[in-house]
């Protein structure tokens, strides 16, 4: 997807509903499972990733779990029951505007 930014408004959106999904992830994890869903279409880099990890943890969105992995420590990001009930409002709100946005890009014909 050549751009970014029609992505970027909805990264919150889609961390949540990954997270709601499963259990906990670490950010790489998050990065490889968009990618994966995508076939490659949306890549999410690290420098939008972590620092929305961040605002939602700031947010009360999720707990944050350290691990030691392999020598090396590895946060775990989890919802929260506050995240769990903003991922719900999220997805509603996303799936309204792509609807809306459907009706712009591909219009219903009136029957008038």
């Amino acid at each position: 997807m050549s751009n970014a930014k029609l992505y970027k408004g909805s990264l919150t959106t889609i961390i949540l509903k990954l997270l709601a999904e499963g259990d906990k992830m670490y950010g790489y994890e998050i990065t490889q499972k968009v990618k994966k869903m995508t076939q490659g279409e949306l890549k999410i880099t690290e420098g939008a990733l972590y620092p929305a990890l961040h605002k939602l943890e700031a947010d009360g969105l999720l707990d944050v779990e350290v691990k030691k992995v392999d020598n090396r420590l590895r946060k775990y990001y989890k919802l929260t029951e506050k995240g769990t009930k903003e991922s719900v409002n999220k997805l509603e709100e996303l799936e309204r505007f792509i609807e809306t946005i459907q009706g712009i890009v591909n219009p219903k014909p009136s029957l008038g």
